[in-house]
């Protein structure tokens, strides 16, 4: 198991390499009319599920999570309920902003619980995504964790890789944190425990670019005690 400090420098690599999180410049969504974008080589629309370019030396045809590489920039496909998108990512983009680090507080052991799934799923809950897009998602469970300020429950979803994940509020949010964080937790033991540590919070994509679509989270995550760990915020 990782310790918290490789995994924080892991996390560092993710946002600020090339190509990583803290890069994407712009989401842009496609129709099957070709059109341009500032920034983008030749016209893009959708078919099929792709985001396809034209350009003067061919066409260029990005599945979701495909990449393409032109002067220095990263082209990826995207989806969300069937609807394409090309995205770019910019070394130059932090920079841009004025981002460097990730501002995070001290470790705190008491964060860092063992609790147990309590398996009471909830189905098409009402969500919505940084961009006002709105849906429904399926969740699998709870878990009821004793913090030094309170008691909440986490809403959690699982994942195909039997791990888990919440998105959450807190009393800090928006003050003196972003205003919500991600985490994810390993797979229930076979006796329904589970790891929760609160200081692997983290930020979602949307703190380090407005061209994510990150989903809020759920009212029964949205909690008004503070959760000092983890990520804090940008700078």
């Amino acid at each position: 198991m990782t310790t918290t400090e490789e995994w924080r420098a892991h996390r560092d690599a993710a946002v600020w390499s090339p190509g990583g999180i803290a890069t994407l410049s712009a989401t842009h969504w496609l129709d099957p009319t070709p059109r341009s974008f500032d920034g983008v080589p030749g016209t893009w629309h959708a078919a099929d599920g792709r985001a396809i370019g034209s350009l003067p030396s061919g066409f260029v045809s990005l599945a979701p999570g495909e990449r393409w590489e032109w002067e220095g920039l990263e082209l990826r496909g995207f989806e969300r309920d069937s609807a394409v998108a090309v995205r770019v990512y910019d070394p130059a983009a932090p920079a841009t902003r004025g981002i460097s680090r990730i501002e995070r507080w001290p470790v705190d052991d008491r964060m860092r619980l063992v609790a147990r799934l309590e398996r009471t799923p909830h189905r098409d809950v009402p969500t919505e995504a940084a961009d006002g897009y709105r849906s429904t998602d399926d969740f699998e469970g709870d878990l009821h964790l004793t913090l030094p300020d309170g008691d909440v429950s986490l809403c959690v979803q699982l994942l195909d890789d039997g791990s888990l994940f919440a998105a959450f509020s807190d009393a800090t949010s928006g003050n003196e944190s972003y205003r919500f964080r991600f985490l994810r937790m390993p797979a229930p033991e076979p006796d329904g425990s589970v790891t929760v540590d609160l200081n692997r919070a983290y930020l979602p994509p949307c703190a380090f670019s407005d061209g994510y679509v990150c989903v809020f989270p759920p009212p029964m995550n949205r909690w008004d005690v503070p959760v000092r760990a983890g990520e804090r915020a940008v700078s």
